[in-house]
């Protein structure tokens, strides 16, 4: 009998305080301070920017010259901006850039822990976009699940971007995975058991399954140059989202592709010097 007590009094013990433990752990954000020093001993000047709208935090980084057009870089599920410092550091790049990275509504220092539906994320992102106008292009590069909101962006301004950078984005409705567990851990007791930036992960995966077929009749909206970048290996967006994209802007002249041999998801990271050399060549192209 004391043992069963003691069973029960452990479990009663350990699922609180995972519950705790999980919510502080797995943020996968880094403070502003930290992260200038970094930049600093780079010999690289970043900007850590806050921006409020409708009373949500909103939260970004910036590097290069105010004058130069812009790379506009969205992460994806889950995510923050520092997994682009590599982007946000690199002199290449900064020689003809600005380079901004955000944290997307629901993860980082932007309204950390709730999830938003995609036109949600698309009208808090824009808000950035307008607050940050030089006059001067502005590209969008998103991976993953950033790809089908530079998109939604895109298809809502299209005359605010020179050009979209697709980096194994879940952009195709029809090739989402099924996945009906989400759905119980989505506004239940059961979504604090998932740990951290997990958790907003999730809700809003089973969100965007919904929300992408809002996108599907208004992909005639982008007529500005658009490039899909996709492992043909990806485990977790299928390769095949590049054919949706491709059958979506037929009438588009200037789709270009690039599919990475062998490449899993973690194209951004591990085909860095493929993805640079693309960034490049945006150089020359105006809105």
């Amino acid at each position: 009998m004391a043992g069963r007590i003691k069973k029960r009094w452990f479990f009663w013990l350990i699922i609180p305080a995972w519950m705790i433990c999980s919510q502080s752990c797995f943020q996968m954000r880094e403070a502003d301070r930290d992260a200038e020093k970094e930049f600093s001993q780079r010999g690289i000047t970043a900007s850590f920017c806050r921006l409020t709208v409708d009373n949500i935090p909103l939260h970004y980084v910036k590097t290069g010259n105010e004058k130069f057009p812009t790379l506009f870089i969205i992460h994806g599920s889950p995510g923050s901006w520092s997994a682009y410092k590599r982007y946000l550091m690199d002199t290449s790049l900064l020689k003809y850039f600005r380079v901004i990275a955000i944290d997307r509504p629901g993860f980082g220092y932007s309204d950390f822990g709730r999830a938003f539906h995609l036109d949600e994320q698309s009208y808090l992102i824009y808000k950035i976009i307008e607050h940050e106008a030089n006059g001067r292009p502005l590209h969008l590069v998103g991976h993953s699940l950033g790809g089908p909101i530079i998109v939604k962006l895109a298809q809502e301004h299209p005359q605010a971007y020179a050009s979209l950078t697709v980096l194994a984005g879940s952009i195709s409705p029809y090739e989402e995975p099924k996945e009906s567990w989400r759905g119980i851990f989505v506004d239940t007791p059961l979504e604090f058991l998932i740990p951290g930036a997990f958790r907003t992960c999730n809700t809003e995966i089973y969100y965007y399954k919904k929300d992408l077929f809002t996108m599907d009749a208004h992909y005639n909206e982008l007529t500005m140059p658009v490039t899909f970048i996709h492992g043909d290996k990806d485990p977790l967006v299928t390769v095949r989202n590049v054919t949706y994209g491709q059958q979506k802007l037929a009438g588009n002249k200037n789709v270009k592709t690039i599919i990475i041999p062998g490449a899993n998801h973690f194209i951004p990271w591990e085909h860095f010097d493929i993805i640079q050399k693309h960034l490049l060549t945006l150089k020359t192209q105006e809105k």
